[in-house]
């Protein structure tokens, strides 16, 4: 698989990378259904990323304007127990063999109910979430942003110049609603979860809200049953296991991670499907790879 160019994609490269895989899709506006859909395991998104309309960012602030915003975000932090993530990061699927493996497994079970059809995870949207938090403005998108910056060297430093491969593979849910494709058991778990790790301290150090009372559990997100409140007073209350019995160890295959992006839950997806993406950076495994001395 070919990778790019190691650094930060801004918001209009980001539209670029993801360009090839583009496809149009209709809008859903139901915040609390994207807040709903996250990983965290409540928690899921909606799809891959890629921008239109992202505006433009000004990351030459001065040191004063962030320690300003900063110290405003923790005594925000502080007056709030409970709090709606409305941004995350992600680490888009682009392996097509993953996405037609998935398109296959969503077929089959439309075959034995289409009413689910609405339920179903786009094609562009297919992702992993390594976090979520709550930025309210623009300024603290910014923040982040800055965040997303400095979260790249401590990426590289855990890779030490390996690359970070993930494979799926099997099937589950989350208490028959949200139905996921699972991440394999094996050696990339570890560094996978430093990321996560890392991700959440860059982020909860600039005063953030990011992944609070949420724990990290990798899934790849197929379909979910909040997309469709309608169906229960039809008596779909649940994801049935027969619906996906022949995909529980079917080998969806592997994705090497080489970019993260800050993504909105809440702004219009991009034309593709993917979420808004306000920034990304590039993962350059080589970039501490040890030398021979």
């Amino acid at each position: 698989m070919e990778r790019p160019g190691a650094g930060a994609i801004n918001s209009n490269e980001c539209e670029n990378v993801s360009r090839e895989e583009e496809m149009s899709e209709e809008f859903e506006a139901d915040a609390m259904d994207s807040l709903k859909d996250m990983p965290f395991a409540t928690i899921d998104i909606k799809d891959d990323c890629e921008i239109t309309d992202a505006p433009h960012i000004n990351l030459e602030r001065s040191k004063e304007n962030e320690r300003i915003s900063k110290d405003q975000i923790k005594k925000r932090k502080k007056k709030q127990k409970g709090y709606q993530p409305n941004y995350f990061l992600s680490i888009p699927i682009t392996n097509k063999e993953i996405t037609r493996g998935i398109k296959i497994l969503q077929n089959a079970i439309l075959q034995q109910d289409e009413r689910l059809a609405k339920a179903m995870t786009s094609d562009g949207s297919f992702h992993i979430t390594l976090l979520v938090m709550q930025l309210l403005n623009e300024d603290e998108v910014n923040l982040g942003i800055g965040a997303l910056l400095e979260l790249k060297p401590f990426v590289e430093e855990i890779l030490q110049g390996k690359e970070l491969i993930l494979p799926f593979q099997g099937v589950d849910t989350f208490g028959n609603q949200v139905g996921f494709v699972k991440l394999a058991e094996g050696h990339h778990i570890n560094p996978l979860l430093e990321i996560a790790e890392a991700a959440k301290r860059t982020f909860q150090e600039k005063g953030f809200m990011a992944g609070e009372n949420r724990s990290f559990k990798p899934h790849l997100t197929f379909m979910k049953l909040s997309r469709t409140p309608w169906l229960r007073r039809k008596g779909v209350k649940k994801i049935d296991p027969k619906f996906y019995e022949k995909f529980i160890s079917h080998t969806f295959g592997e994705e090497m991670v080489h970019r993260i992006d800050l993504c909105s839950m809440l702004k219009k997806k991009q034309s593709n499907g993917y979420y808004h993406c306000e920034s990304s950076i590039v993962i350059d495994a080589t970039a501490c790879a040890p030398r021979n001395v």
